[in-house]
């Protein structure tokens, strides 16, 4: 099974509640929503959506 990661964020109560709605309504999860937004996101910008690479030590 694919190893997962929890993404929290803070959003206006409003803004929430009419997303949710609208998800609903599409018969769609405000995760799968999430998830596909970030998938278009990072393919736009040219980011690998393969296994990230995690270095040990200090960043330089």
């Amino acid at each position: 099974m694919e190893e997962k990661a929890r993404l929290t964020i803070l959003i206006d109560p409003q803004k929430k509640k009419a997303f949710e709605e609208l998800c609903a309504s599409q018969d769609v999860t405000s995760s799968q929503v999430v998830r596909m937004l970030i998938r278009q996101y990072l393919e736009k910008h040219g980011v690998r959506q393969g296994p990230v690479e995690v270095r040990k030590g200090r960043a330089r």
